[in-house]
């Protein structure tokens, strides 16, 4: 039926194939090990901050700025800009809110401006590090706690926080908390909520 050069093509062709689907599982644990030597897609987590002292001697503005991407939500921050030293601990509470009569869950993704400034940039609470369910007509105030780097380059007077927020497929009642950052020092950012 099948000639034997024909039986060594199947042959071949079945362990490329099998080869080839164990490395399409492979390449999700590989991809997060890449990501996390080279530090792309850190926002998802909390920044380590060593002790650091504030440089009193200059003041950045930050500003904020919130946006969705075909998602009904409202969503602003409750500032649209805040005045602070590099070094010093700040928060900010952005204001979200599911203007639908079904449950949504949503993600949040960050971006700077300039986006040099984003490696300055240390988030030590956020609600981009999970995703968030919202119930239907559910409001939430959300916190971001964070610090700007001293190490900030002195031509860097502004540095602008936005984010989007996407729809995910699911949905949950409840709210997913972000895991709370924490300093080296071992003490816990908290914010107030």
């Amino acid at each position: 039926m099948f000639s034997f050069d024909n039986k060594v093509t199947l042959r071949k062709l079945a362990v490329f194939v099998a080869v080839m689907f164990a490395f399409g599982f492979a390449l999700v644990p590989i991809y997060k090990k890449i990501c996390e030597v080279t530090g792309v897609n850190d926002f998802m987590k909390p920044e380590q901050v060593k002790n650091t002292q504030v440089d009193t001697s200059r003041t950045v503005r930050v500003e904020f700025d919130a946006n969705t991407q075909n998602l009904p939500w409202s969503f602003k921050p409750a500032v649209t800009s805040m005045n602070l030293h590099p070094g010093e601990l700040a928060s900010v509470v952005y204001e979200v809110r599911n203007k639908t009569s079904r449950a949504m869950t949503g993600q949040a993704v960050p971006s700077y401006g300039p986006s040099s400034a984003a490696e300055y940039f240390r988030k030590l609470e956020c609600f981009c590090f999970t995703k968030q369910a919202f119930a239907a007509e559910e409001s939430r105030q959300m916190p971001v706690v964070f610090v700007v780097d001293p190490k900030l380059p002195k031509d860097v007077n502004t540095i602008t926080l936005s984010y989007t927020f996407f729809e995910l497929p699911g949905s949950g009642p409840a709210a997913v908390v972000a895991p709370p950052g924490k300093l080296e020092s071992g003490a816990t950012a908290s914010a107030p909520g």
